[in-house]
């Protein structure tokens, strides 16, 4: 069974084109993993398939988990079960830790979520969601915010640069974690060491899928072909 199916999906932002003719399945359980080169659309297929305002797109289809939700609301496929840990996780002033990852949770211990990420609970419970801890912290947060959601889906958009979340063997075990306890997985990211515990994997290049398939063949395709993508090149220069 598919829980996330993807069709045609085209997506234009102030006249460029950043998605082209996407298609691809996740099966229900699987960890699947969006594979790229910074500037190849990652972020904003996450981001479209979140239902950002801003991210709609020009045409296609989003089914997830048996229902059509291209035109529904962030709000709506939250509720059905789907989330997204942001690139840069958000600040919330005057929320504490233990307020924000009770939001929506199902799992009803914030100590053992924020044990999950390697925080100190007696250090961070009644910390304040804002500006004075760092971008890791708060991603550590979000991520244990999503450990207690026990999302039918999980979209985790791994940043291209400047925030190692965990040692690489963490950040594995808690893949691991989320998808035992049922949750599948769309992992977006641009290593291919994370890329290995994945299930399938599906290449994007300049805003289109070029390769899909058994992880290990994907990620030799990825090193041997593929080149800087070159809408990123043109950003750079631009």
């Amino acid at each position: 069974m598919f829980i996330l199916k993807v069709e045609n999906l085209n997506l234009s932002r102030k006249g460029h084109q950043i998605l082209k003719d996407i298609n691809f399945k996740v099966k229900k359980g699987d960890i699947h993993c969006i594979l790229g080169p910074n500037g190849a659309g990652k972020s904003s297929l996450a981001y479209m398939l979140m239902g950002i305002s801003d991210y709609k797109p020009d045409k296609g289809k989003i089914y997830f988990n048996g229902n059509e939700v291209t035109t529904w609301a962030i709000w709506q496929r939250a509720r059905s079960g789907l989330t997204l840990a942001w690139q840069d996780p958000a600040r919330f002033e005057g929320l504490t830790v233990e307020d924000y990852i009770k939001i929506g949770a199902k799992k009803s211990s914030v100590s053992e979520a924020l044990e999950d990420v390697l925080l100190n609970p007696n250090e961070y419970i009644n910390l304040a969601v804002d500006k004075t801890l760092s971008g890791g912290e708060r991603k550590r947060i979000e991520l244990a915010s999503i450990i207690s959601m026990k999302p039918k889906l999980a979209i985790l958009d791994e940043p291209d640069s400047g925030i190692d979340i965990f040692a690489f063997d963490n950040l594995i075990k808690l893949l691991k974690d989320l998808k035992s306890q049922g949750t599948t997985i769309l992992l977006i990211t641009h290593r291919e060491e994370v890329a290995l515990i994945s299930d399938k994997t599906s290449l994007i290049c300049d805003g289109r899928i070029v390769k899909e398939g058994k992880t290990l063949e994907v990620i030799e395709y990825y090193r041997t072909r593929c080149k800087p993508c070159p809408r990123y090149i043109s950003q750079a220069k631009g």
